[in-house]
């Protein structure tokens, strides 16, 4: 049997640690690349090959591709899951900032496909799978930022999906809702360094709740099942064009299809309003 390759990004913690795992247990041959090797030690006892990739350095991204497929000759899937979540007040929120948040969350997971598709075209084979999220989809006071590159991650991956199907190569997005890692921790430390203290403070203290609750809470979904959900994804004949995941992905979705924006505003906050309650 033909070894498979799967390159996962992102993976020092949390969705991205527990992917690497899932598919090297799936029989895949698995690379994990991330910032903070350090992270990753406990991947390599489970013979999982580790690296230094920082998605906003070109040579980074072009030499870790290039390493993988020189050893093989071709990656499989791809999975893009490198990601943070930048909160403020778009008023408060430098500039330098946003566009940080841009360059990890889209131009770093576009780079990284440009990068695999050219071998993929050559196979007429390939599965690149683009971690977004639910927040692809709704919306969050004080969220522009992350909001609005979930929203580019879903338009790119949609418009890849028909670009690439000629090719053999297939686009699947991935749609987690609240997920048990350090990413909510960080997202809300960042909004109240942001905007704690002017005009939005009062928002700001909820959303920061808010976000933090998502971390080491019984409401949140282990980011294994995400990962499981990644794998389904990965090994499908057909794979599904994306696949919501997790405790509420379904029902909020379900909400924001059918409520009109103002209740859907309305729903959207006072659910938040609960975590300082």
């Amino acid at each position: 049997m033909t070894e498979r390759i799967a390159f996962v990004t992102g993976a020092s913690t949390g969705i991205g640690f527990e992917t690497a795992r899932a598919l090297r247990s799936a029989g895949f041959i698995v690379y994990a690349g991330a910032r903070r090797v350090e992270k990753m030690h406990p991947l390599k006892a489970q013979g999982i090959t580790v690296m230094h990739l920082d998605v906003t350095i070109e040579d980074s991204m072009a030499s870790a591709v290039a390493l993988v497929e020189a050893a093989h000759g071709h990656i499989d899937v791809l999975v893009n899951n490198a990601g943070y979540g930048s909160y403020g007040a778009l008023e408060e929120v430098p500039l330098a900032e946003g566009r940080r948040q841009f360059e990890v969350n889209v131009i770093g997971l576009a780079r990284m496909t440009q990068l695999v598709i050219p071998r993929m075209r050559d196979a007429g084979s390939g599965r690149i799978i683009n971690v977004s999220s639910i927040g692809g989809k709704i919306y969050e006071p004080l969220g522009a930022w992350y909001h609005g590159t979930k929203f580019a991650v879903e338009g790119m991956s949609d418009s890849l999906r028909l670009e690439l199907k000629p090719h053999g190569i297939d686009v699947v997005l991935i749609e987690p809702a609240g997920t048990d890692t350090e990413w909510g921790t960080i997202a809300g430390e960042g909004l109240l360094s942001a905007s704690s203290r002017g005009p939005y403070k009062g928002q700001a203290h909820v959303m920061a709740a808010a976000l933090a609750s998502t971390s080491g809470q019984l409401i949140s979904t282990p980011p294994r099942v995400v990962a499981k959900a990644i794998v389904r994804a990965s090994t499908a004949k057909r794979p599904k064009t994306r696949y919501p995941v997790g405790r509420g992905a379904w029902s909020v979705l379900a909400l924001r299809r059918v409520l009109p924006d103002r209740v859907f505003d309305a729903v959207l906050w006072n659910s938040y309003k609960r975590f300082t309650g």
